[in-house]
C-alpha cells in the first residue's frame, strides 16, 4: 500500500495517506532529541515525493521551530501548501508568566493560532488538535470557538489530542447538538506497547465514525527493532531519556520480532502493520530524526500479517483495561451475563469476565 494510497480521516471528506508524517523532531532542542533544518527538510520532501500528504505538528514542537521549519519549506516550495493536509496543535504555554498564554480558552485559542499561522507562513490549518485538556476551561468554549474558526476559514477540521473519553464524548455531542463542528479524529497513544485506549476511546471512535491518529506507535522506539533482551540499550538521546523496556514489554517485543524473522522484514514494519489492520480507520503517525528512520518506518505499509499473526499479537499484548472495560467483552459473554439465552440455553451463572479487549 503505497502512501498515495489515501483513506478519508473520520466522517470527512479529508483525504490523507495512511501514515502521517510527525515533525516533532524538526529542530533541534536542548534535549537532543531532534534533527537539524537540513536533515528535517530532507525527511519532509522524502516524505512528499513518495505521495504522502498529512504533516503534523504542534506549537510547542521544539518551542516552535518545528512549524517554522515546516513554514519556511513550504514557502520555498511553491504549490507544495495546497497539496499537503497540514495539522497543527494548541494548548502549551509558550509564554511564561502570561496566564492566558496556553490553554483551551477563547482568547489563549485564538492567539496561538495566530501564532502558529505566522510560524508556518500558511493562512489556514486544515486539521487543528486541542493538545490536551484544559480543566479550568468549559468544553463548550473551546468548541464554540474552533467552530467560529472553522466558519472564519482559519481552519477547516477539528480534532482532540490526550483528553479524557467522558471529555471528549461531551465535546462531540455538544458539538452535534448546537449545530458547531465536530470532531473527526483523536490522536491518541497507541501501540502494542500501550492498547488502554481500547478500554473507552476506541470504541467512542468507532462508534462515532473518527479516525484514530496513534502518536508514538513504536512505543519510544522500543518496537523499532533496536532493542533485544540481555543487549545494551543504543546510543542515543530518547533512549537516555526513556530508558529501556519493563521485561512485560520484552515478552511483547520478542514476540514481534519473531514475526518480522518470519516476514524477513523489521519489527517496526510488523508494529506499524498490526496498527493499519485494526478494526477502525487508523492513520498511525510515523517520526524520524533521520531519512533512513522514515524509509525504515513505511516498509510497514508493504506487510500484511495473517490471521494468525494477528491473533498471535493481540494475545502478547492484550492491555489491563480499567472498570468496567473488563465487563465488555465478547457478545456471548455478554448476553449470558444479562440473564439471556444463548444457544437455546438460559444462562444460570455468571460467567468469569473477559480479561481481553475487543479488537478494534
Amino acid at each position: 500500500m503505497p502512501l498515495d494510497h489515501y483513506v478519508t480521516l473520520g466522517r470527512s471528506g479529508l483525504r490523507v495517506s495512511p501514515f502521517a508524517l510527525g515533525a516533532m523532531t524538526f529542530g533541534e532542542d536542548p534535549g537532543g532529541a531532534g534533527c537539524s533544518v537540513e536533515e528535517s527538510e530532507k525527511i519532509l520532501a522524502a516524505y512528499l515525493d513518495l505521495g504522502g500528504n498529512f504533516v503534523d505538528t504542534a506549537n510547542f514542537y521544539t518551542n516552535g521551530h518545528s512549524e517554522q521549519i515546516l513554514g519556511d519549506f513550504f514557502a520555498a516550495h511553491p504549490g507544495r501548501r495546497a497539496r499537503v493536509v497540514l495539522a497543527s496543535k494548541f494548548f502549551g504555554n509558550m509564554f511564561p508568566g502570561d496566564p492566558n498564554g496556553g490553554g483551551a480558552g477563547r482568547a489563549s485559542i485564538i492567539a496561538q493560532l495566530d501564532e502558529t499561522l505566522r510560524r508556518l507562513r500558511t493562512d489556514y490549518l486544515d486539521l487543528y488538535w486541542l493538545h490536551n485538556w484544559d480543566r479550568s476551561t468549559p468544553i463548550e468554549e473551546t468548541m464554540r470557538t474552533l467552530d467560529d474558526l472553522v466558519r472564519a476559514g482559519k481552519i477547516r477540521y477539528v480534532g482532540f489530542s490526550n483528553t479524557p473519553a467522558w471529555v471528549t464524548a461531551q465535546a462531540q455531542t455538544t458539538a452535534l447538538l448546537r449545530g458547531w463542528t465536530p470532531l473527526i479524529a483523536l490522536q491518541v497513544e497507541y501501540s502494542l506497547l500501550a492498547r488502554t485506549v481500547e478500554g473507552e476511546l476506541a470504541p467512542f471512535a468507532l462508534d462515532q465514525g473518527l479516525a484514530l491518529v496513534p502518536w508514538s506507535p513504536l512505543k519510544n522506539g522500543f518496537l523499532s527493532g533496536k532493542y533485544r533482551r540481555g543487549a545494551p540499550a543504543p546510543d542515543s538521546a530518547r533512549a537516555a531519556f526513556v530508558g529501556g523496556p519493563s521485561e512485560a514489554e520484552f515478552a511483547v517485543i520478542d514476540v514481534v520480532a519473531g514475526i518480522a524473522g518470519e516476514l524477513g522484514t523489521t519489527s517496526a514494519a510488523v508494529s506499524l502493520a498490526w496498527l493499519l489492520a485494526r478494526r477502525a480507520t487508523v492513520v498511525p503517525i510515523v517520526g524520524a530524526r533521520r531519512l533512513e528512520h522514515l524509509t525504515g518506518n513505511l516498509a510497514g505499509l508493504d506487510v500484511t500479517l495473517t490471521p494468525g499473526q494477528l491473533a498471535t499479537l493481540d494475545e502478547v499484548s492484550a492491555p489491563a483495561l480499567d472498570y468496567p472495560a473488563p465487563m465488555h467483552g465478547a457478545q456471548r459473554a455478554m448476553l449470558q451475563f444479562a440473564g439471556a439465552t444463548v444457544d437455546g440455553k438460559p444462562s444460570t451463572v455468571y460467567p468469569p469476565l473477559l480479561q481481553s479487549a475487543v479488537r478494534y
